[in-house]
């Protein structure tokens, strides 16, 4: 398990919103590591974690996006039965809450899930290195 910054991008309901905020990134040569899109009435937000973190708040400010910049875990995980409910159990008896998740995709026999959680610190020592992330400091 990691700490990495996610950016959470509020983007107007409008066809090409999307595709503008990726253009951006990609001309900076910013890559997405892990992605999350939902709506509400208001507008779409997009949490994404992306590398390098320099590259991506800066295309986000001069590109005039609205977003922030907050700190989830990253956590490598054997994509098999019961992983999840493990981890969501752990948590739970060290009292860490779990506000949301999403996934970032799968490699072979594990997948990455970003989470963010309301005490970061207890949920990287109660996870400790029992999990080891393939994304890395170096790279988000």
């Amino acid at each position: 398990m990691v700490e990495v910054t996610q950016f959470c991008v509020g983007l107007e309901h409008k066809p090409g919103m999307l595709a503008k905020l990726c253009a951006a990134l990609r001309q900076a040569e910013v890559n997405i590591n892990a992605l999350c899109v939902s709506d509400d009435e208001n507008c779409c937000w997009v949490n994404l974690v992306a590398s390098p973190v320099e590259a991506t708040d800066r295309v986000l400010a001069e590109g005039g996006f609205r977003y922030l910049a907050e700190k989830v875990l990253s956590l490598q995980l054997d994509n098999k039965p019961g992983t999840l409910e493990h981890v969501a159990a752990t948590l739970a008896k060290g009292n860490v809450n779990i506000n949301y998740i999403y996934g970032a995709g799968t490699h072979g026999t594990s997948c990455m899930l970003v989470f963010s959680v309301d005490d970061p610190a207890r949920a990287m020592k109660l996870l400790g290195s029992a999990h080891q992330p393939e994304i890395g400091r170096a790279h988000v």
